[in-house]
C-alpha cells in the first residue's frame, strides 16, 4: 500500500537540499539586513540633521527670494541642493549596504564602477520627480495649511501611480535590457501559460538581471498597458527546468492577473496620507528638538530636512505594516501559481534557490516585522499542503 504523502516531510526534504553551512550563511545575511533597516534610518536622520544644522538651505532660500518672493523656485532650489548634499553624505553608507555587503556574500558580480554609475543614474532620475512633488506639496501647505496633508496624500499617490505606469517603458530600460524569451521550450511554455490566464504573451520578458545581482528572481511592474512580467537571466543560468519556470512565472502572472499593483498602490497611498498627517502634527516638536535656526515654519522649504527626519522615523516604525502588506500579496501570488499551473514542486524547487538571500525559517515575529515575502519554509509548506490535497497536480516528484 502506497504511503500517504507527508507535507511536513516534503518541506523538510526541500530545505535539506541546502547544507547547514549555507542555511547559516543565509541566516547571517538576512538578520544582518534587519539591522540595516535600523542603521539606514539612523543614517538618514543624521544626514538630514547635519544639513539642517549647517544652515545651507536657509541661505539658499534667502538667496532665491532676496529681491522678491519666488516660492516655487525657492522650493526647487532647496530640494536640489538638499538632494546633492544627501547624495554625497550618504554615499559611504550606500556603498556598504548596497554594494560591498552584497559582494561579500556573493550576491552580486557587479564592479564598483558599474554600481556607482547606476546609483548616480537613479539619483538623477529621482531628483526632478522629488523636486516636482515637493513644489506641489509646498504649494498646498501655503494655500491650505490645515488640510494640506489630505490633498498632499492624494497628489503623492497620483504621482507614484503614474511613475509605476511609465517605469517599465522609460525607467527600467535605462538599467537593463528587456527582450522576449528566445524561441524554444521555455518560451512555448510561457506563451501557453499566458494564454491560459489571459496575460498578453508579449508581456513576458527576460532581462539581464545578472548585471546587478546573482539572485534568482522575477518581477512584475507597470499598470494598464505597460504592465509586464520579467524574468532575470539568472533563472536560466541556474539550470531552471520547465517546472520551476512554470512555478515562478505563474507567481508573477498572479501579481498581474490579480491586479496587486492597484490595491498595493491604494494601501501605500493610505499610508502616505497617514504619514503626511503625522508630519503636520509632529513638525513643531521635531523643529524644537532639532534646534533648526532660520526656519520660519512648515511652509519654509528650508525645513525640508525636519520633514525628512520625521518621515525616516515613521518609515522605520511602519516597517512591520509595509512588509505585511507586501507579504499578503506575495502569498496570494503563490496560491495563484499552484492553483492555475499545478506546480507545487516546481515552485518549491525554485524557492530553495532564493534561500541564499532570505533565510528560510525565521520566527513568526521576525517574519511579521522584517519579511516582505513569506518565509521560504512557509511558502514551500503551503505548496506541499496544496499537493497533499491535489495528489495529481504536480508534473514532478518531491525530493
Amino acid at each position: 500500500m502506497a504511503q500517504a504523502f507527508d507535507p511536513a516531510a516534503a518541506t523538510a526534504a526541500y530545505l535539506a537540499q541546502l547544507p547547514p553551512a549555507l542555511h547559516e550563511k543565509a541566516r547571517a545575511y538576512t538578520q544582518g539586513g534587519h539591522w540595516l533597516i535600523l542603521w539606514g534610518a539612523i543614517v538618514a536622520v543624521a544626514v538630514s540633521w547635519i544639513i539642517l544644522r549647517s544652515g545651507v538651505l536657509v541661505r539658499v532660500r534667502e538667496g532665491v527670494e532676496r529681491k522678491k518672493p519666488r516660492p516655487w523656485l525657492a522650493v526647487a532650489a532647496v530640494i536640489v541642493v538638499d538632494a546633492l548634499l544627501e547624495l554625497v553624505l550618504s554615499l559611504p553608507w550606500e556603498v556598504y549596504a548596497h554594494w560591498w555587503r552584497e559582494k561579500a556574500y556573493g550576491l552580486t558580480s557587479q564592479g564598483f564602477g558599474g554600481w556607482v554609475s547606476e546609483h548616480l543614474l537613479g539619483a538623477a532620475i529621482s531628483l526632478p520627480v522629488v523636486a516636482l512633488l515637493a513644489c506641489l506639496i509646498y504649494a498646498l501647505i501655503r494655500r491650505a495649511p490645515r488640510t494640506w496633508w489630505l490633498w498632499g496624500g492624494v497628489v503623492t499617490g497620483v504621482v507614484f501611480f503614474v511613475l509605476n505606469i511609465i517605469q517599465p517603458v522609460l525607467i527600467e530600460p535605462l538599467f537593463n535590457s528587456y527582450t522576449p524569451a528566445p524561441p524554444g521550450a521555455v518560451r512555448d511554455e510561457v506563451v501557453a501559460m499566458a494564454k491560459q490566464v489571459g496575460v498578453p504573451h508579449d508581456k513576458i520578458l527576460i532581462y539581464n538581471g545578472s548585471k546587478q545581482s546573482n539572485r534568482y528572481t522575477a518581477n512584475v511592474a507597470g499598470a494598464f498597458g505597460t504592465a509586464r512580467v520579467a524574468m532575470s537571466d539568472v533563472m536560466f543560468k541556474k539550470d531552471a527546468d520547465l517546472a520551476e519556470v512554470r512555478g515562478v512565472v505563474g507567481h508573477e502572472m498572479g501579481h498581474y492577473v490579480r491586479g496587486h499593483v492597484y490595491w498595493l498602490s491604494l494601501a501605500y497611498g493610505l499610508m502616505t496620507l497617514a504619514g503626511l498627517f503625522l508630519v503636520d502634527r509632529l513638525f513643531p516638536l521635531a523643529l524644537r528638538l532639532t534646534g533648526a535656526k532660520g526656519v520660519t515654519g512648515l511652509a519654509d522649504p528650508a525645513a525640508y530636512p525636519v520633514v525628512a527626519i520625521i518621515l525616516a522615523v515613521l518609515g522605520l516604525l511602519a516597517t512591520p505594516i509595509t512588509n505585511s502588506i507586501t507579504r499578503i500579496a506575495e502569498a496570494d501570488a503563490d496560491r495563484f501559481s499552484v492553483v492555475n499551473f499545478n506546480e507545487p514542486d516546481g515552485l518549491s524547487a525554485a524557492l530553495v534557490k532564493t534561500i541564499e538571500y532570505r533565510a528560510a525559517t525565521p520566527s513568526r515575529l521576525e517574519e511579521i516585522i522584517f519579511y516582505d515575502h513569506p518565509a521560504v519554509g512557509n511558502r514551500i509548506r503551503r505548496a506541499m499542503d496544496w499537493k497533499a490535497t491535489h495528489p495529481k497536480a504536480s508534473s514532478r516528484p518531491s525530493p
